[in-house]
């Protein structure tokens, strides 16, 4: 891969683009979907900014761009703030480079919780105030678990606030196609001992329930790890999966091999998937999906992220063709509530600035939100934006599960040291459902993780 990266604030020019008013996507009071009075509120509250310039770096680029220019348009309209966003193909490396060097953006947004805990301890973010904290904790699903993916330490060693949620994924799924479904007479299971129970019968009607693929060329082995995150979530406590990933509880912790055989009950029972379980490894993620849609199917359900659907045949209708249910949560285990696990890009002041600080206002705003749930592939925590204004109902239940949240954790393995998240545990887990047992797999891993200090 050719990496290229761009030093400096003349080089960020070179890449930004410039939202204006002219590129207003829904004429403010038209669409009743939107909240725009919390836009007619934030004007008045802001509008005396013309002229000021705001610089944003962020990861979206393609599409994603386009769409986020969207909503920035609505930001430099009731401002009147010129505002210019960049990005690069290397944003975390990129943003490394210009905060070392003395020419920050105003405004960062990245999706690593550890690269802004790296940029927090060397003094180059602002703290956002407890009172912002405060307004997350109180207005987001799971808003304390947000929260805490802000919460680093500074320069002087002292933990303050520094990144605001903006933009959530959604990873604690499984899609399924209803027809198939009401054909057999199978029901959505509402618990994960029902899940269990629904595998058995489909097997027992001579069906295959699951289909798993966990190729991915160099990084085969990374779908095993979303499983294993959301087991040990369904095991555990929030606080137990925070230590796990930290490695404050060894690889090879009883708990950690528990949610490795749990997933082993799934991807190493013959009859559960499509192929087998020599195919689990060999069959790609991406063609994994498309046994859901087979006449007959060749299974019946898939556990995997939001961003799926990207690989279900062409012309699917989400909701109609495919749809999709939470991950259930054990009857058994009531009181670890309804966790979920997901990702997400978080806003930090780089500068504090009067256009930067009106940018985190602007953020607090439903409209906001709204502006890019109208449109496709955006999900919010935040309990104020209007439902209704997602694009679709599937994009709606997505961020109903987000906004009901008892608990949100980061994609583990993304959060641990690079040679362990993207390396001994990918490696690990096709080792597993290669024969290996889930103890020596996790001790290897663990070895790998000691082999670091």
């Amino acid at each position: 891969m050719k990496i290229y990266l761009c030093a400096g604030a003349a080089a960020l020019a070179l890449l930004a683009t410039t939202a204006s008013a002219a590129e207003l996507k829904f004429k403010p009071g038209e669409d009743k979907r939107l909240n725009w009075a919390s836009y007619e509120d934030f004007k008045k509250a802001h509008g005396d900014l013309k002229g000021q310039t705001l610089n944003i770096f962020g990861p979206w680029r393609g599409d994603d761009e386009v769409l986020f220019q969207s909503v920035l348009a609505y930001f430099a309209d009731a401002t009147g703030i010129n505002v210019k966003y960049a990005s690069s193909e290397n944003y975390e490396q990129q943003i490394v480079i210009d905060t070392q060097a003395g020419s920050p953006p105003d405004i960062a947004i990245l999706p690593q919780p550890g690269l802004y805990a790296d940029l927090a301890a060397k003094g180059f973010l602002v703290p956002l105030g407890d009172e912002t904290a405060k307004w997350v904790k109180d207005n987001y699903g799971a808003g304390e678990s947000w929260v805490g993916y802000g919460t680093y330490k500074g320069k002087d060693g002292a933990s303050a606030y520094f990144a605001f949620p903006y933009k959530a994924d959604l990873k604690s799924m499984v899609w399924y196609v209803p027809e198939n479904f009401e054909e057999a007479g199978y029901k959505v299971p509402e618990t994960m001992e029902d899940l269990f129970k629904l595998s058995d019968q489909i097997v027992k009607d001579g069906s295959t329930p699951w289909c798993i693929g966990l190729g991915s060329g160099g990084a085969t082995g990374w779908p095993a790890t979303d499983w294993v995150e959301d087991l040990m979530l369904r095991l555990n406590t929030p606080e137990t999966y925070d230590k796990w990933v930290s490695n404050e509880i060894k690889f090879n912790d009883p708990k950690v091999v528990a949610a490795i055989e749990e997933f082993g009950k799934f991807a190493k029972n013959g009859k559960y998937v499509d192929g087998g379980v020599a195919a689990v490894a060999s069959t790609d993620f991406r063609d994994s999906p498309k046994g859901l849609f087979g006449i007959p199917p060749k299974c019946y359900m898939h556990r995997q992220a939001s961003f799926v659907p990207s690989f279900f045949p062409e012309g699917t209708k989400l909701g109609t063709d495919a749809d999709f249910f939470y991950l259930p949560t054990y009857a058994s285990k009531p009181e670890l509530g309804k966790p979920v696990l997901g990702a997400g890009t978080l806003v930090s002041l780089t500068k504090d600035t009067k256009p930067a600080r009106a940018f985190l206002e602007f953020l607090k705003t439903p409209i906001a939100h709204e502006v890019w749930m109208a449109q496709s592939s955006f999900l919010t925590p935040y309990k104020a934006a209007k439902p209704e204004a997602y694009a679709n109902d599937t994009m709606r239940r997505e961020g109903e599960i987000l906004t009901t949240a008892t608990s949100f954790r980061f994609d583990g393995s993304d959060l641990m040291p690079g040679k362990i998240g993207a390396g001994a545990f990918w490696t690990g887990m096709v080792d597993y459902v290669g024969g290996k047992s889930g103890e020596a797999v996790a001790t290897d891993i663990q070895k790998a993780w000691d082999g670091l200090k």
